[in-house]
């Protein structure tokens, strides 16, 4: 075929001999490059290893840990060069620049008031360490928090740059950045999930004849590569052992079943309840007696005032830690199969920890619209006690990631580690019937999904937050390697990869979606602060758009309000309509041409069959 094909070539014109010979070579170029860099992943080798050893659900969720850390990364970038930068580079004049600090226009004067609580005088170390894990005293005045961005303008050379318009645009581009992203990965992993959800007798027979690497050359490769086969096999047999056991079951058992899950999901919706009252009362608590205390420099320094402060996250952790404990003792009883009791599993606990979330900034809103006197409605939420409510905001989801970063690793050094000796040196039945703990895939997602909702949410508030993010998650990696070896069993019903890995980003979405309700809240509902950040002359964050746009051009002006209206956005939702609906009929077509060639293959290996047993039967006569 080669042969042939360089006999072609010499027929060819000299244009089309080089176009084909540099497709060629930059396809070769191309290809060496996808490998080299796949060299250069990080984690590679880790998450191999980790694949061999404990399966590929496991190696799943590790993998998901490694996006994390890219994503947090990128957006981190993304604030840094638009918002960060350009503030910093401005205030301290480097590169002739220099910036504007936004003056109050048509606000009252008493809203303008804002003394954060930095450290001023002799200091003990002990408030530094305060300061330091609740975002307050010297953190607050730093770009940390959103307080710090009081910038109109930024002149760096002889450019203009409007600060308030590109704090906004880098908030809208982190979320979109993130969802793009998200689906993208998604798409891959439906693909991989359809195509084992089709046919398990397909799936069985691509792992036994198509399974196997033959470029692996190295023994400790190959033995990994063994037990990544291994762990699927487990995982098919596994499942058509449950969809058998369900087949077969009579209408007595079914009735239990479904009766005792009914009774579960009604403790489940019990729980949730008593997760969401506690959060809220504790977050009324706090801001009562911390805010005004914190303002006035009262009791600063005092380990009360530092619990006081601590409590929502603290009340917060045990739910998120309490409740997906009950759930996954419940789920036992419910008799569903592995990958499905993990979803639902994820499910429960991933709806009790996003809700937590939106408990605690809805305590937190309802204290900061509060508005009792006309000169508290005059500047439209709490001056009093929240006079730069978005660094409160901030700081509360600071306190957050801080805090779930204490839980995850005190719950490996002090409970996973002292379980692995106890079961190792201690003979006592109690003790060896409670064994080595489980690697729990669901558990350990959850901790970071919860995580990154609160970055998402956290950075338009705090906008160095990804960066903390980015090395809280690159830790959390060796943290539970280390834990994962050496104190952890892979779980006793084995996980399929596909299903996870489609799974976790679907969690993960869900997440994002959440995450853009309480921001679209804070940029275009509640007021903005009117003594700090880049919009206290805007009634809103959003009103900076159009703001700017009244100082476009008025062609330019009148394109954009058109998009906006009405009459631009019904007929284009109506051809967004008809080619979705487009695309679904021909997804079905597809699927039916699958079904069809499906359907053919079967007969033909029914034909060859038939065949082979009649010249079996000439040869015996």
């Amino acid at each position: 075929f080669r042969d042939c094909q360089q006999a072609d070539i010499r027929y060819l014109s000299g244009w089309k001999q080089w176009k084909r010979t540099s497709s060629k070579s930059l396809k070769k170029v191309l290809n060496e490059v996808k490998e080299l860099s796949s060299y250069l992943k990080l984690w590679r080798h880790d998450i191999h290893s980790i694949e061999g050893k404990f399966g590929t659900g496991i190696q799943s969720y590790f993998s998901f840990l490694r996006f994390l850390v890219l994503l947090n990364f990128i957006i981190f970038i993304l604030m840094f060069s638009f918002v960060i930068l350009p503030s910093v580079i401005s205030k301290y004049g480097v590169f002739n620049s220099s910036f504007a600090k936004i003056p109050p226009k048509n606000i009252e004067p008493h809203c303008t008031v804002y003394k954060p609580s930095g450290n001023k005088g002799l200091v003990y170390f002990y408030t530094y360490l305060e300061d330091l894990f609740s975002g307050t005293g010297f953190l607050e005045v730093t770009s940390l928090f959103y307080g710090y961005y009081t910038i109109d303008a930024a002149w760096i050379s002889m450019l203009r740059y409007n600060l308030p318009l590109a704090y906004l645009l880098a908030t809208f581009a982190y979320l979109a950045l993130s969802l793009i992203w998200i689906l993208k990965r998604s798409v891959e992993g439906f693909r991989q999930n359809l195509v084992h959800a089709e046919d398990q007798f397909q799936s069985y027979c691509n792992k036994v004849f198509a399974g196997w690497d033959f470029c692996i050359t190295d023994p400790n490769a190959a033995r990994l590569k063994h037990r990544s086969l291994q762990y699927e096999l487990q995982t098919d047999l596994e499942e058509e052992r449950l969809k058998q056991k369900i087949a077969d079951r009579t209408m007595k058992e079914k009735l239990r079943i479904y009766s005792l899950r009914i009774f579960i999901n009604i403790i489940v919706i019990a729980v949730l309840s008593g997760c969401f009252y506690s959060i809220y009362r504790a977050t009324v608590f706090s801001q009562e007696n911390s805010s005004v205390s914190i303002r006035h420099d009262i009791r600063r320094g005092s380990v009360a005032n530092l619990l006081v402060q601590y409590l929502p996250s603290i009340v917060i952790t045990l739910a998120n830690f309490i409740a997906p404990q009950i759930f996954s003792f419940l789920i036992r009883f419910e008799d569903y199969s592995p990958a499905f009791e993990i979803r639902l599993t994820l499910m429960r606990c991933i709806f009790v920890r996003l809700a937590n979330i939106g408990v605690l900034l809805f305590s937190l809103w309802s204290q900061i619209s509060y508005c009792a006197t006309d000169e508290c409605k005059a500047c439209g939420y709490n001056y009093e006690l929240y006079p730069c409510w978005e660094s409160e905001v901030g700081q509360e989801m600071y306190k957050l990631m801080i805090f779930d970063f204490m839980i995850i690793v005190a719950a490996v050094l002090f409970m996973g580690f002292p379980r692995k000796l106890l079961v190792t040196h201690c003979s006592w039945k109690l003790v060896q019937w409670w064994g080595v703990q489980e690697f729990g895939i669901s558990d350990n997602v959850l901790e970071i999904i919860y995580g990154q909702t609160i970055c998402w949410i956290g950075t338009f508030f705090s906008p160095l937050l990804p960066a903390i993010a980015t090395i809280k998650y690159f830790i959390i990696f060796y943290i539970k390697k280390i834990s994962l070896i050496h104190t952890c069993k892979p779980a006793a019903r084995p996980v399929r990869a596909s299903s996870s890995n489609f799974f976790f980003l679907v969690v993960l979405l869900i997440g994002l979606f959440l995450a853009f309700i309480p921001l679209g809240i804070s940029i275009a509902h509640i007021p903005s602060s009117k003594a700090c950040g880049p919009f206290r002359n805007f009634n809103t964050s959003w009103a900076v758009v159009p703001d700017t746009i009244r100082e476009f051009p008025t062609g330019l002006q009148q394109v954009l309000y058109g998009i906006a209206s009405e009459a631009f956005a019904v007929p284009f939702f109506m051809v967004i309509c008809l080619i979705m609906f487009y695309f679904i009929a021909l997804a079905g077509a597809h699927k039916r041409v699958v079904e069809q060639l499906r359907e053919q293959l079967v007969l033909e290996g029914r034909d060859k069959l038939f065949l082979i047993r009649k010249i079996a039967e000439a040869q015996r006569h």
